[in-house]
């Protein structure tokens, strides 16, 4: 049970320190203070789990779910973070919109488990693509170097690193089998920290200042702050991984041969919604279900709750010794970039993953995927696009997540709810050049399939 368990901490360790890495640093907090975040998001990815696997009344699925910090919401925090003129207040709005946007879900758990077929794998695939995508361009700064205005910004000797650490991530994912396999993102990190202790870029110092136990202070960067425009945000956001973790919970019912009933996915989503309330109080994120950790039960055929309450236990216990959570903050941001592509590569393919069963064969899917990716990629292309807005309209608008899957939810609701009937139109091949568009027998014909 105990080897079982780290397995699953280690399959999703990386995933839960990278949100609250990229925040951090968004936000400028020290090294010491970024230590204390980390450790924060261990400790409420632990309690999370544990109200998903051991279950308390009528919350949690009592499914082997690992829960922690969802990526979904690192896009919208960011434009939190780049609207605030004083960055410490930052951090306390992010988490007054999570508590609100963790009640609001929490209340709406019984019914949102009725509206699934308005998130169906066209809406949930474009927005796990915009996800990943719109994270990418974090992993791009980080393997550039620590300090965007420092003169070495860029230097051949940062993204060689980061080159390195990712080689090493592919190479051990290509020629290792099973436990290594698994965490071949976080061994990638150890030896890209290694490789760059001669070059001088590795800071031991948060190590050496963190004690070996503490306690994630409740409010510790300020009591929460309500701002409008970011609990909307976040709400998107919620919404989104309400929806992810639904489509989680039927995929491992199946694996477990436990479908997961209407009962079961509102349990689950109480979970969630509440682990996600629950955790700003000890300067947490928003919580959700890890979908790594779905294929990790699926490979072992481990699928015990209890195993991954042990992995859940392990996370507090991290979470309470500030020195654990210190070793990622030693990391150097190039081997993190590196180790970033990777991983955040990984999410946009999940997303392309789920588009496959989306139906693209038909007209009205690839539109509503189309329109939607290309309103969610706006603020990764154009920043500037959204400037004569309001600063509160620029928190939702400059999240490419939050407008794309606005976007996707409205335009299939158009397109697939609507005036049903024509919505069966097979996609054609693109016409040549001066073919008739009125629609003639020849562009019929034409179908890919």
């Amino acid at each position: 049970m105990l080897t079982s368990g780290l397995q699953h901490v280690a399959a999703m360790y990386a995933g839960v320190v990278a949100p609250p890495l990229i925040v951090g640093a968004a936000v400028g907090l020290s090294g010491t203070e970024l230590t204390f975040l980390t450790g924060a998001s261990l400790f409420t990815a632990g309690l999370a789990t544990f109200l998903q696997t051991l279950g308390v009344w009528k919350i949690g699925a009592k499914l082997p779910f690992v829960n922690g910090v969802t990526f979904a919401g690192v896009a919208p925090m960011l434009a939190i973070v780049d609207t605030t003129d004083d960055k410490t207040d930052a951090l306390p709005i992010i988490f007054g919109a999570i508590i609100v946007a963790g009640v609001l879900g929490f209340l709406a758990a019984p019914f949102f488990s009725r509206l699934v077929r308005f998130f169906p794998p066209v809406v949930t695939g474009t927005v796990i693509t915009l996800i990943g995508v719109s994270l990418l361009p974090v992993a791009f700064g980080w393997a550039q170097g620590p300090n965007p205005r420092a003169e070495d910004y860029g230097s051949t000797t940062y993204l060689t690193l980061a080159g390195i650490t990712l080689v090493v991530v592919l190479l051990l994912r290509r020629f290792t089998r099973g436990f290594l396999k698994q965490v071949a993102v976080l061994v990638g990190l150890v030896i890209g920290t290694l490789i760059a202790i001669p070059f001088g870029v590795t800071d031991f110092s948060p190590v050496t200042e963190a004690d070996i136990v503490g306690f994630p202070t409740p409010f510790h960067f300020g009591a929460p702050q309500f701002a409008l425009a970011a609990i909307i945000s976040m709400c998107v956001v919620m919404l989104v991984s309400m929806t992810e973790s639904t489509a989680d919970m039927l995929a491992l019912g199946e694996i477990v041969e436990r479908p997961a009933d209407e009962k079961t996915i509102a349990a689950g989503l109480r979970a969630d919604t509440l682990g996600s309330a629950l955790s700003p109080l000890f300067n947490g994120f928003m919580c959700s279900a890890f979908a790594q950790n779905i294929g990790l039960v699926a490979m072992t055929r481990i699928r015990s709750r209890f195993v991954v309450a042990c992995g859940g236990g392990f996370l507090v216990l991290m979470g309470l010794s500030p020195i654990a959570a210190s070793l990622i903050s030693v990391v150097p941001r190039p081997v993190l970039g590196g180790a970033g592509v990777v991983l955040f590569g990984s999410v946009a393919a999940s997303g392309i993953q789920t588009l496959v069963k989306a139906g693209l064969e038909k007209d009205n899917n690839v539109l509503i995927v189309a329109v939607s990716l290309a309103v969610g990629i706006i603020p990764i292309t154009a920043p500037e696009f959204y400037h004569a807005f309001p600063e509160t309209a620029k928190i939702i608008l400059d999240s490419g997540i939050s407008t794309g899957c606005v976007a996707a939810v409205l335009l299939n609701i158009v397109f697939n709810h609507l005036g049903r009937g024509q919505d069966d139109d097979e996609v054609t091949a693109p016409m040549e050049p001066g073919e008739d568009i009125s629609g003639s027998a020849t562009a019929k014909a034409a179908h890919v399939h």
